[in-house]
């Protein structure tokens, strides 16, 4: 029952999404110019977390909009209900509904639903990662030189050592493509799925990954911080890659490459 759940609740908000990106809508900003949420996010969290309360009334909840829902129980769902709000408020068919479902704090199931693309990602731990009913797994990359990569920047962020943008500078004039799409949970599905080598990002809450870094490793890829430690999605940096590349590119990341 707890698959069909999740599997009903990422149906019903996808179906939401799709039906409302190109209408009207009210946008409200958090904390910056640029971050947004609308009315669309706020009415897919609520019935994701409606379709979640009638079948698990005591499961906890995590939410990017309305936070923590806490309650006894060993089970924790994590929801975007909309990841990607940016490109949705602009029309862009690059976002998705990711929610990710712990048990005792080890990550076991996820789904990822971009609807305007038709592509349902699926995982469940030690079952494999698929699109669509397909599974799916990680490229054969194994030099970063060589390797299609993708980022994300945060709205808000220090302008430290290896930040954002030294990293993505001192990838691009080495001549390797990163690519920044604007929603991290289709980010990490599309490296399980092979199109991406890696992601990188400096930082991530835990509803932009709670799908996702499962997604990648069931599909045979690494995730990590930045310093190559097992990835909790309750820190900000996160790595993933086919596994080929993963020490090379946490190394392009530290600036310890050459």
């Amino acid at each position: 029952m707890l698959k069909s759940t999740l599997i009903k609740a990422a149906e019903a908000a996808g179906k939401l999404i799709q039906e409302r990106i190109n209408g009207k809508f009210s946008i409200e900003f958090k904390d910056g110019p640029n971050n947004l949420v609308t009315e669309v996010d706020k009415a897919s969290e609520a019935l994701i977390m409606d379709i979640i309360r009638k079948d698990f009334p005591d499961h906890y909840i995590l939410s990017e909009e309305i936070g923590e829902v806490k309650m006894d129980s060993s089970y924790k769902w994590i929801i975007d209900p909309i990841d990607g709000t940016i490109n949705f408020a602009n029309g862009i068919p690059l976002c998705c509904v990711s929610i990710g479902i712990e048990k005792d704090g080890v990550m076991i199931m996820g789904a990822v639903n971009n609807p305007m693309l038709n592509e349902f990602f699926l995982t469940e731990k030690s079952q494999g990662a698929f699109l669509n009913g397909h599974r799916i797994q990680v490229s054969e990359q194994k030099q970063v030189k060589h390797s299609c990569l993708v980022t994300g920047f945060p709205y808000t962020y220090l302008d430290v050592p290896n930040g954002p943008l030294d990293v993505f500078s001192r990838l691009i004039r080495e001549g390797v493509p990163v690519r920044r799409l604007g929603s991290a949970a289709i980010d990490l599905c599309w490296v399980a799925a092979g199109r991406f080598d890696g992601f990188y990002e400096h930082k991530l809450n835990a509803w932009d990954s709670a799908a996702g870094f499962l997604m990648v490793q069931e599909a045979g890829g690494i995730v990590t911080d930045f310093k190559g430690h097992e990835y909790s999605p309750y820190q900000p940096h996160i790595v993933a890659t086919n596994g080929k590349i993963h020490d090379e590119l946490l190394r392009w990341i530290s600036n310890t490459h050459q």
